[in-house]
C-alpha cells in the first residue's frame, strides 16, 4: 500500500498532518492514533502486518507531534486532542468518504485515552474501538510525583516534563528500540498540564465507562513499565458493551506494535475489525429507554443517605455552611432565592464578578463562581457562540431566512452575543415572565429591540412549537433538557421543533453527559421549585438518539475542557 502525507484544519485553524494508505472505492477503514511523543511515520513498519483487503488506513499526527505544528508535547489542554480527533474524523468523511459504521479506531497509549474520551464524550457510531496499552495511569515511578506535577503546573502554567522512557523500556526488539532512540521526530517533552489532564480525563472515562457501547478490543502488556495495569483492568470491568475482549500479551513491553508480539497484535486487530464491520450493530437507541447506568444513579440520589454516615454528615455540614456563612456570597444568596438552576443564577455565573457582604463574602463568592461546574457553564456559552455562528453561516450560504428561535432562552444573554450578525432576527421564548422582562430590558439598552422578540411560551408544547411563525431556520435548546430526567417531554418538544424548523434548517442543543459534582448538587443545592436539585445525566448517545428519532441528523459537536457540557448541531433534511 502506498502512503501519502495530507493535512486537515482544526477548529482553531491549525493544519495538522496525517498519513493515508488509501484504497480507492472502499468504505472500510482503520483510523490509527499514535502514542505520546510519537508521530504518524511510526506506523510505516506496522502497516504491512495491519493491512486488510479493501480497507483504507489513516494515521493522524497530533498537534505538537511529528510534522504537525505546535510546541512539542503541548496543547491548551488534553481535550484539545479529543476535539481535534472529532474534527479529523469529520474531515475523513468529507475528503475520503469514510463511513463511521465501517470504521474501527486503533489507538495506542496516550492515543488510547484520546480515543476513549472521544467515544465517551461524542458517542460516534464507529464499528469498533481498539485500545492498545492505553495510558490510563502513567507509571511516574517516584511516589507523590503526580501531586508535585500538579503544584508545578499551578506555579508555572507552561511547565514541561521530560520523558524518562527509552527504547529498551518499550520493546524487546533491539532494532526497534534503536530506531526509537534515533528518531529525531520523537520529542521527549510533555506539558505538565497535559500530563495532569491525561490522568484526570482517564479517571473520568473509567468512572463512567458503563455508558460506552462500542465493541472493544483491549490490550495489556505483561511487562509494561510505562503504564499501570490496574487502570486498564478498571476500564474493562466498567465498560458498558458486552462485546469486549481483554488480551494480555505475556512478556510484552509497552510498544506492542514494535515489540516481538506485533504479528499477534495485528492479527487480533484484523479479526476484530472484520467481525465488527461485518456485524455492525447501531448504538442502543436510548430515546425510548433511558440509560440504565444513569437511571440507577438518579434513583440513588433521590434516596436519603444512611444515618448516621460520614458522607451524610459531610453533606449536612455543607448545607449548613451554604445556609449561614454562604449567604455572605451574592451568588449563593441568588441561588437560595431563585434556585441554583434558575436563569438568574445562570446570568450571575456568566457575569463572573465576585460580590458579597464584607471581604469574606467576596472570597466565598470567588470560590463559588470558580466551581468546576460553573467554569464549564461559562465554556458552554463560548461553545454555544461557536455553534450559533456556524449555523448562521450555513443558513446564510444556503440563502435561507435568517430567523432564529430559542424555545427556553430566558433573558437570552448568549443570543445577544450573535446579533452582530447582519439581518439575523431572533425569537426568544421562555415560560418565565421575569426572565423575559430582563431580556427585553437588556435588548433595549443595547438598541436591539427590533431584532429580538421575547414571548412567553411552553418549550414542551408540541403544537405551540410546530405552529410558530415565522418559521425559524435555526432552533436552539440550551440548558433545558438537562433539567428533566424523563424523555417523553423531550420527545414532544423535539417533534414540535422538527415541524417548526424550515427544511434544511438547523437545531442546536446542549447536553450534560457527565458531572463530577452531581451528588454534591443533589444533596446540598435547591432548584427553582425549592426542591433538591437532582439531575439525571443523559449520556451523549442517548441525547443524540432523541434528536435523531425526531428526524434531525447530527453534524457537529463542541465540548468544554472538563467533559461536562456539550453543544451539538443537527440538520433537518432538505
Amino acid at each position: 500500500m502506498n502512503s501519502e502525507r495530507l493535512q486537515f484544519t482544526t477548529d482553531d485553524g491549525l493544519a495538522l498532518h496525517y498519513k493515508a494508505w488509501n484504497v480507492q472505492g472502499t468504505t472500510k477503514a482503520l483510523v490509527l492514533l499514535h502514542r505520546g511523543h510519537e508521530h504518524a511515520d511510526r506506523w510505516d513498519t506496522v502497516i504491512p502486518s495491519l493491512s486488510m483487503p479493501d480497507t483504507a488506513i489513516y494515521a493522524w499526527e497530533a498537534r505538537g507531534h511529528g510534522l504537525s505544528p505546535g510546541r512539542r508535547g503541548h496543547a491548551a489542554g488534553f481535550m484539545e486532542y479529543v476535539r481535534d480527533l472529532d474534527t479529523f474524523f469529520h474531515h475523513l468523511q468529507k475528503a475520503h468518504g469514510l463511513t463511521p459504521e465501517r470504521t474501527v479506531v486503533v489507538a495506542h497509549s496516550v492515543g488510547g485515552v484520546v480515543a476513549a474520551a472521544w467515544v465517551h464524550d461524542f458517542a460516534p457510531r464507529i464499528a469498533g474501538l481498539v485500545l492498545a496499552t492505553p495510558a490510563l495511569e502513567v507509571n511516574l515511578i517516584v511516589p507523590g510525583a503526580l501531586t508535585s506535577i500538579r503544584v508545578m503546573q499551578k506555579l508555572k502554567s507552561d511547565a514541561t516534563i521530560k520523558s524518562y522512557v527509552r527504547g529498551s523500556w518499550l520493546t524487546r526488539d533491539l532494532s526497534a528500540a534503536s530506531a526509537y532512540d534515533a528518531d529525531k521526530l520523537i520529542s521527549k517533552d510533555i506539558s505538565a498540564k497535559i500530563l495532569v489532564d491525561l490522568f484526570d480525563t482517564a479517571q473520568r472515562v473509567i468512572s463512567d465507562a458503563e455508558v460506552m457501547d462500542r465493541p472493544l478490543l483491549l490490550f495489556s502488556a505483561g511487562a509494561d513499565k510505562v503504564v499501570k495495569r490496574e487502570a486498564i483492568d478498571a476500564l474493562y470491568t466498567n465498560y458498558g458493551c458486552e462485546q469486549k475482549t481483554h488480551l494480555t500479551l505475556k512478556g510484552a513491553r509497552h510498544a506492542i506494535f514494535h515489540d516481538l508480539c506485533r504479528d499477534e497484535v495485528c492479527g487480533a486487530i484484523k479479526r476484530f475489525a472484520e467481525r465488527c464491520i461485518a456485524n455492525f450493530t447501531p448504538p442502543r437507541l436510548e430515546a425510548d429507554l433511558t440509560h440504565p447506568a444513569t437511571n440507577a444513579e438518579f434513583a440513588s440520589l433521590k434516596k436519603p443517605l444512611p444515618s448516621p454516615s460520614l458522607r451524610g454528615l459531610s453533606f449536612i455540614f455543607q448545607r449548613a455552611a451554604l445556609g449561614t456563612t454562604g449567604r455572605l456570597s451574592q451568588g449563593i444568596r441568588i441561588g437560595h432565592a431563585t434556585g441554583f438552576d434558575s436563569g438568574e443564577s445562570l446570568d450571575y455565573v456568566y457575569d463572573n464578578k465576585p460580590r458579597g457582604n464584607l471581604l469574606v463574602g467576596k472570597v466565598i463568592d470567588y470560590f463559588y463562581l470558580n466551581a468546576i461546574g460553573w467554569r464549564g457553564i461559562r465554556q458552554r456559552r463560548a461553545c454555544m457562540n461557536q455553534a450559533l455562528r456556524f449555523a448562521v453561516k450555513q443558513v446564510r450560504e444556503a440563502g435561507m431566512p435568517l430567523q432564529l428561535m430559542d424555545i427556553a432562552g430566558g433573558a437570552g444573554r448568549y443570543l445577544l452575543d450573535v446579533l452582530d450578525e447582519p439581518d439575523l432576527k431572533i425569537l426568544c421564548r421562555d415560560w418565565s415572565e421575569s426572565a423575559l422582562a430582563r431580556g427585553r430590558e437588556s435588548a433595549q439598552q443595547m438598541g436591539l429591540s427590533e431584532r429580538i422578540t421575547h414571548l412567553r411560551g411552553d418549550a414542551f408544547d408540541e403544537q405551540s412549537l410546530a405552529t410558530v411563525e415565522p418559521k425559524p431556520s435555526i432552533a436552539v435548546v440550551s440548558g433545558l433538557y438537562e433539567l428533566f430526567p424523563e424523555n417523553d417531554k423531550l420527545q414532544r418538544s423535539l417533534r414540535g421543533l422538527f415541524s417548526a424548523v424550515n427544511p434544511g434548517g438547523w437545531l442546536i442543543y446542549t447536553g450534560q453527559p457527565w458531572h463530577p459534582q452531581v451528588e454534591m448538587i443533589a444533596r446540598t443545592l435547591t432548584n427553582r421549585d425549592g426542591q433538591y436539585w437532582i439531575m439525571r445525566r443523559r449520556p451523549q448517545g442517548e441525547m443524540d438518539a432523541l434528536v435523531e428519532q425526531a428526524g434531525f441528523k447530527k453534524e457537529k459537536q463542541w465540548i468544554d475542557d472538563f467533559g461536562i457540557f456539550t453543544v451539538s448541531i443537527a440538520r433537518k433534511p432538505a
